[in-house]
């Protein structure tokens, strides 16, 4: 289209290339982050103060969620050695007939899903002494047990002395002896680490010590046995193949449940009499421990990434008033508030990520440190390192806002001449 002039004729623009002339520039992702690192590589050290401040934020965030996790593993570790998921079924005692419990309840406990292990021993009711001339009659106060082999792990004992019972030495007269029984029977020597070799009576035969077993706080019972594999006291002791008392250990939520069924299980003729113990007290001081640290976990990550934030956010209100030149100078040039707001939002995220990742870093060495300083299992937990990052991002995006809104809301004339 021409319009006639004095001087002859002049171009008149399209309409729609003067809308598209109009229309403001978007910028390309990788202009747009380029410009955001521009303020971090032109101002280093502000930068690495402005990104320390987020990293310390968000360290501290994993630190104190991972070395009191590590500190709650350990402590679960040690209240689990106490039983929290470990149950004892039995006969009923002074029963008439006297109850005795199924052969096979071992095996059907164990097809209960839940059960993660179940072991028996039983008493044979024979007496042990230390040689033939001592008195018959004088058991001191020990209990003769027969052992299944899968003994130790239910129960979390372990052996101190020797060896535990193997299928080759359980069909034979061979004994391994619990700590109190050892000592009562003369054959340990703890400054030597004697005992394994030595021989204990029990009834009218030798039997040959091939153990001796460490403490077991959890069964003092234990302590106090001698301990003879099931097959030697069926040949050797007359033991009739009852089980007296059954281990069972299952998964620590299906506790409760698992004690509902296990009479039942046990002895399907005659539920009532079993004697099922009820869940140690350990099991619900556990579970209280995981609840309070839950709680201080959630309130000491919001209190850090708070810390990080405010730390960020003043960094960039800071930018915005030093870089007004730059701003005004954008904005001559034909910057538009959007291109602004832009800027400054990719700069604080790109601080927030940066402080993010060098946080995250340095919360993992000093939390591995310190827990294997104090032996402890290494536990950092994944949602807190992943809340780590993805808070360092939110903290960046939430902390620009205001500043990236009052960068853009500059006009140029405004921030030239506060030049």
């Amino acid at each position: 289209m021409t319009t006639p002039t004095s001087t002859g004729t002049r171009q008149t623009p399209h309409p729609r290339t003067a809308r598209e002339a109009a229309r403001p520039v978007r910028l390309a992702v990788a202009d747009l982050l380029g410009l955001g690192l521009l303020g971090i590589r032109t101002r280093r050290t502000r930068a690495a103060l402005s990104a320390l401040g987020i990293a310390i934020g968000i360290a501290t965030m994993i630190v104190v969620t991972g070395i009191p996790a590590s500190s709650q593993a350990q402590l679960m570790r040690e209240l689990s050695a106490l039983g929290t998921n470990m149950l004892e079924a039995r006969a009923l005692p002074d029963q008439d007939p006297p109850a005795l419990l199924p052969k096979e309840s071992t095996g059907m406990v164990r097809r209960v899903g839940p059960v993660t292990g179940v072991s028996a021993v039983a008493n044979t009711h024979a007496l042990v002494r230390r040689s033939d001339r001592a008195d018959p009659g004088d058991g001191s106060g020990l209990t003769v047990l027969a052992s299944q082999l899968d003994l130790l792990p239910i129960i979390n004992a372990r052996v101190q002395y020797g060896s535990w019972l193997t299928p080759a030495t359980a069909r034979f007269p061979t004994v391994v002896l619990g700590a109190v029984a050892a000592t009562r029977l003369g054959v340990v020597d703890v400054s030597t680490g004697g005992g394994p070799g030595q021989q204990v009576m029990i009834g009218d035969r030798w039997f040959t010590v091939v153990g001796i077993l460490a403490g077991v706080p959890l069964l003092p019972e234990i302590d106090r046995s001698v301990l003879v594999g099931w097959p030697a006291a069926q040949s050797e002791l007359g033991f009739d193949g009852h089980p007296t008392v059954l281990y069972v250990r299952s998964l620590e939520p299906a506790v409760e449940q698992v004690r509902a069924v296990l009479p039942e299980t046990v002895s399907p003729e005659r539920p009532a009499d079993v004697l099922v113990s009820r869940p140690s007290d350990a099991l619900a001081a556990k579970r209280a421990t995981e609840n309070a640290f839950s709680s201080l976990f959630l309130a000491l990550a919001a209190v850090a990434l708070l810390v990080g934030g405010v730390g960020v956010a003043n960094t960039m209100v800071i930018s915005v008033l030093e870089r007004r030149a730059e701003i005004g100078l954008r904005r001559a040039l034909g910057a538009n508030r959007g291109q602004i707001r832009g800027q400054f939002l990719t700069e604080s995220v790109a601080l927030a990520m940066l402080g993010g990742i060098a946080g995250t870093l340095l919360a993992v060495a000093v939390t591995v440190g310190y827990a294997m300083y104090h032996h402890w299992p290494v536990v950092i937990p994944l949602s807190s390192t992943l809340a780590g990052l993805g808070g360092a991002v939110v903290v960046g995006v939430v902390a620009g806002v205001y500043p990236s809104l009052r960068a853009a809301a500059l006009s140029p004339t405004e921030a030239l001449a506060s030049v």
